[in-house]
């Protein structure tokens, strides 16, 4: 897989900053170097989710961390990527791009459905063992309505917004959605009134949209040029807690026959049960590293159904049990 290095934008440190909390703060807190900041430098998404939770504990509720932040933050600051969403036709195509471009913004992605009057976006996590802080989850789904009200002039209210888990002053994101919250979701999704996707965008500028189009969709298309094996790898990653998986579903998402994936793979040395077996293998030690995860709940997220059937699985990629091999972990690695 590629790194999981992420860039920063600057507008986040410059909001924070409008915010009077300043980026060295944050370092601190967070226990990362200064020149991370300072230097503008990549970070893991280990690193990010810890930028992310510092600020959080700074401002001191979650709810409220995301709407200081999502309404200080500036259009002038937005990346070209988010620059791009923000000049769209309207808000259906602003969401759309929106969905396509966070495939360049590691670790977060977003998956769009319609039904019905529903038009719902849910957040996903990609190329890393752990789902990221509230804050950080709201202030994505949070991003995307204040998205919707600037580019259209108009207060846009969501039709509800769902978030697993706490998220601070629920009254206060009720009035800031516009609508219910529930929390203890079974995942992060905000849901729109449909029709409020067509909404023509005021800031709509085809001219810039002709010139950032073609530079993003060729970085795309250099992100996407993955070898078939890593592709098929990371979508089983973060599909295994789905339960039983077969090549008919990785193919059905690539876009191509279970046949046309099994001969791609075959040409590349690989195999399909191989590359499961290896992701699970993978995602068991990360998951396992975290010592807030209870043994039973990773075999759950690895796809197993039973206890017992991930142990012996366990124990012929390792030699070990899980909770011995995640004891020698810890002592290894005290401050992971």
């Amino acid at each position: 897989m590629k790194s999981d290095r992420i860039k920063v934008p600057p507008g986040f440190w410059a909001g924070l900053q409008q915010l009077g909390i300043a980026p060295d703060d944050i370092a601190r807190k967070a226990r990362l170097p200064l020149t991370l900041i300072t230097e503008s430098a990549a970070v893991t998404a280990s690193q990010y989710f810890d930028i992310w939770q510092a600020y959080s504990d700074l401002v001191g509720d979650t709810a409220s961390a995301i709407i200081k932040l999502v309404t200080v933050f500036e259009t002038t600051q937005y990346p070209p990527s988010v620059l791009a969403t923000y000049h769209a036709r309207d808000y259906r195509d602003a969401l759309n791009r929106m969905a396509r471009y966070k495939q360049l913004c590691p670790p977060e992605s977003l998956r769009i459905t319609e039904e019905g009057e529903r038009f719902t976006i849910e957040l996903e996590w990609r190329d890393c063992e752990h789902s990221g802080p509230p804050v950080l989850v709201g202030t994505t789904l949070a991003f995307l309505l204040e998205l919707g009200r600037r580019g259209t002039g108009r207060p846009i209210p969501a039709r509800s917004v769902e978030f697993a888990h706490s998220m601070g002053d629920v009254q206060a994101l009720e009035a800031y959605f516009g609508c219910p919250i529930r929390i203890g979701a079974t995942a992060n999704r905000l849901t729109l009134h449909r029709s409020d996707l067509d909404r023509p965008f005021v800031s709509y500028n085809k001219e810039l949209l002709e010139i950032l189009t073609p530079v993003l969709d060729q970085t795309l298309d250099e992100h996407r040029s993955r070898s078939i094996p890593e592709v098929v790898k990371w979508i089983l990653k973060r599909s295994l807690s789905r339960g039983r998986l077969d090549i008919r579903d990785v193919a059905s998402e690539l876009g191509m026959s279970d046949r046309t994936l099994q001969r791609r793979l075959t040409e590349e040395g690989a195999t399909f049960k191989q590359l499961l077996t290896q992701a699970r293998h993978e995602q068991a030690r990360e998951y396992l590293a975290n010592p807030k995860l209870e043994i039973k709940e990773v075999a759950f997220l690895i796809g197993y159904e039973d206890q017992n059937s991930f142990y012996r699985a366990f124990r012929l990629w390792e030699g070990d049990t899980p909770a011995h091999w995640r004891s020698e972990h810890v002592k290894a690695h005290p401050l992971s």
